[in-house]
């Protein structure tokens, strides 16, 4: 494919990163010079210094062959106005980053594709999807369902009281007789782990497991935690995510948020009816305190500035709130929420990176999601008649060490895969992989 991208902050570069290990033609568009420079010396792309706009610069860009244009400079005007024009000069297929939601929530009635915009992606409301999607079980720091929850991606922290401290794989597997879940990842020390056999779980790992639906209680019961129900929720930051976040939440929990400017807190009280909007500084321990932090099963941390949202999450976990979200503008960041204390740092640019990813993927590929700081993707397939997979047992296939089957869903139930599994057509695969060996693990399914 030949893809384009306006755009080479983190946005671009990240999805640039993501796309050039599939080894596709990609051209990089930004009026930053020392941007484009670090993205030539870090990966594999063409660059053009100048504006997206331009149609001489399109035209340098080969737009007219272009598979895909997408537009992510942090101008909404030069997102949709790029795409308009790359549509109308020969580009089969273009994506838009918005701010305005209102874009989002009347979609059909503004044809865009009529206009040249085949999708448009807002950072901001994919967050607060994120964070809805965190919120699923206060003891796992990470949740994800494959067909409609018969399988799940769940992830927990290795604490001092955790059954699996200590263990190798093969020793945790004596714990778990059942075979309902199978260990996909760790992640320590900033460093993913793509475990086998004797790989040992230590103290402080985030570790990752593919479960069937009584698989996730055994996971919590090995890990020392129990299942708990979420009812009260304090936001601080009455930004763009703060405020999705507060809406999509606020229709099953009790939801407090917390801004300190004080016309903006009027907007947001006008518009979230059922959320106790207050006016008031979220460093303020004494304000926390007051608005009963204490009694919150989870806060979420949406200003503007990231230190803040990591201090105040430092702040709730002291007041004893179970589970902590610290949104981040530095990526970078991410990795430190194991050694820290936050449960999950999440950055919305890599968010909206990730899901244009997967948008691209499309195809054979029936889901893909990212693990927030693992340097890795979960893909699910669905198995056609003749491919590699269905040849032999897993442990015959010489299936890439950078990659692990996590489990299957076959005549609509969910099953983790062993060494003596043998695929069969229309089975649908759950694959954890680095991004380096999605290419290789494709071809087994093709």
């Amino acid at each position: 494919m030949r893809i384009i991208i306006a755009g080479a902050g983190d946005v671009g570069f990240h999805l640039a990163k993501l796309l050039a290990y599939e080894e596709q033609d990609i051209i990089l568009i930004d009026m930053d010079g020392a941007r484009l420079r670090q993205a030539s010396s870090n990966l594999d792309v063409g660059t053009i210094k100048g504006s997206s706009t331009s149609y001489s610069v399109l035209e340098e860009a080969d737009v007219a062959n272009a598979d895909l244009l997408i537009a992510v400079t942090s101008s909404e005007e030069t997102n949709i106005t790029t795409t308009i024009i790359g549509k109308h000069l020969g580009a089969k297929k273009t994506i838009a980053r918005i701010q305005n939601v209102e874009y989002l929530l009347n979609k059909e009635k503004l044809n865009l594709q009529d206009l040249g915009i085949d999708e448009i992606i807002s950072p901001e409301s994919l967050a607060a999807k994120e964070i809805k999607r965190l919120l699923k079980e206060i003891a796992l720091t990470d949740t994800f369902d494959f067909d409609e929850g018969r399988l799940s991606l769940v992830g927990v922290t290795v604490d001092e009281n955790s059954k699996l401290k200590n263990k190798t794989l093969i020793e945790a597997a004596h714990l778990n007789p059942n075979q309902n879940f199978v260990t996909v990842a760790i992640l320590r020390d900033s460093q993913t782990i793509i475990p086998h056999g004797d790989n040992k779980f230590i103290e402080g790992d985030h570790a990752y497991f593919i479960a069937q639906p009584n698989g996730i209680n055994t996971v919590l019961e090995l890990s020392g935690k129990r299942k708990q129900e979420i009812k009260n929720i304090m936001i601080l930051g009455g930004s763009k995510v703060g405020f999705h976040a507060a809406k999509r939440l606020s229709r099953k929990f009790n939801v407090k948020l917390i801004e300190r400017d004080r016309e903006k807190c009027h907007e947001l009280a006008d518009q979230l009816k059922d959320v106790m909007v207050i006016c008031g500084d979220g460093r303020d321990v004494d304000l926390l305190q007051e608005e009963a932090i204490e009694e919150m099963d989870a806060f979420i941390a949406v200003t503007g500035n990231s230190e803040t949202n990591i201090i105040s999450c430092l702040v709730a976990k002291n007041n004893n709130v179970k589970k902590t979200i610290s949104l981040v503008e530095n990526i970078d960041y991410i990795h430190l929420s194991q050694n820290i204390g936050v449960d999950t740092m999440i950055n919305k640019k890599l968010i909206a990176a990730n899901f244009i990813f997967r948008y691209i993927r499309k195809g054979d590929v029936i889901s893909l999601t990212s693990i927030h700081g693992v340097d890795a993707e979960i893909l699910e397939f669905i198995v056609k008649a003749g491919s590699k997979i269905t040849t032999r047992e897993i442990k015959e296939l010489d299936f890439p060490k950078g990659a692990i089957i996590g489990g299957v869903v076959r005549n609509g139930v969910g099953y983790t895969t062993m060494g003596d599994f043998q695929f069969r057509p229309k089975d649908r695969a759950v694959v954890l992989c680095r991004p380096e060996c999605i290419h290789v693990v494709e071809e087994f399914f093709k």
